[in-house]
C-alpha cells in the first residue's frame, strides 16, 4: 500500500524558495569558497558570473537547479552573492536569463564540477524520475 509522506503543500514547495533564507542559511549555503570563485571567474560578464553563482548555490539550498527560471530566487540571495563577487549593481543579473540555454549549460557544468547526480542515474541505483540526488553535497 503506497504511503504519502508529503502533504500537498510540501510537495508543491519542493525545490523552490518558499521563504527568504535566514542570515545563517545565507552564510552556509550561499558562501563562495575558492573553488566556487574559480568556477565563477570563468564567466566573462558580471551577469553571467552572478547567475552562475546563484545557480551553484541554489542547488545546494533547494536541491535542484531552477533552469526554467534561474532567477526565481529571493533578492537577498542575489545581493549576498553580488557582495562576495564585488559586483556593485546586482540588477545586472536580469540579463542572465536572456539566453535560455545558458542556464542549462551552466547547470551541467556545475553538476560535472561537483559530481552531482540525478536519482535516475543508473549508476546511483535510483529509479525516481525527475528527483535529483546530489551526491557529495556535504563533503565540502
Amino acid at each position: 500500500m503506497p504511503v504519502e509522506f508529503l502533504t500537498d503543500e510540501q510537495a508543491e514547495a519542493y525545490g523552490k524558495f518558499t521563504d527568504e533564507p535566514t542570515r545563517p542559511e545565507l552564510e552556509r549555503f550561499f558562501f563562495l569558497d575558492d573553488v566556487d570563485r574559480d568556477l565563477v571567474a570563468l564567466r566573462r560578464t558580471q551577469h553571467h558570473q552572478l547567475g552562475f553563482a546563484a545557480q551553484m548555490c541554489t542547488v545546494r539550498y533547494v536541491g535542484r537547479f531552477l533552469v526554467d527560471d534561474p532567477l526565481d530566487v529571493p533578492w537577498s540571495v542575489i545581493e549576498h552573492l553580488a557582495a562576495q563577487l564585488g559586483i556593485e549593481d546586482p540588477s545586472c543579473v536580469k540579463r542572465y536569463a536572456e539566453r535560455r540555454q545558458t542556464a542549462y549549460d551552466h547547470a551541467w557544468e556545475i553538476r560535472d564540477a561537483y559530481g552531482y547526480h540525478l536519482f535516475e542515474d543508473a549508476e546511483w541505483g535510483r529509479k525516481v524520475p525527475g528527483v535529483p540526488a546530489w551526491a557529495g553535497l556535504d563533503a565540502r
